[in-house]
């Protein structure tokens, strides 16, 4: 099942307080980038994040599941009403998260 667009377009609105949030869409499903970082995606309709120690900390019962057969599993984020948690989620997650991979030319 892919997500929907107005999933997606709920997720940025409630991640507008954050500066340089972008996306990709990818085989139906959305990658979530903060300052050209990964911190997770949209995979079915679900806000899953990289499973960093400070995503745990702040979301210490969230459900690991994986955003698609064979993957590794991420968060699940179900606070996704409440913006000042997920701006504060995402700028805490954010340097843990690995750099940004070279594009090969």
């Amino acid at each position: 099942m892919a997500s929907s667009k107005e999933y997606l377009d709920y997720i940025l609105e409630q991640l507008s307080d954050l500066d340089d949030i972008s996306y990709r869409a990818m085989m139906g499903e959305y990658i979530i980038y903060y300052r050209e970082k990964i911190v997770g995606g949209i995979y079915d309709d679900r806000f899953l994040v990289k499973p960093v120690n400070a995503a745990k900390s702040m979301i210490p019962d969230a459900n690991m599941e994986k955003p698609y057969e064979g993957a590794k599993e991420m968060l699940l984020v179900d606070e996704v009403e409440n913006r000042e948690f997920l701006r504060d989620l995402l700028e805490a997650m954010y340097e843990e998260l690995p750099a940004p991979k070279k594009k090969k030319k």
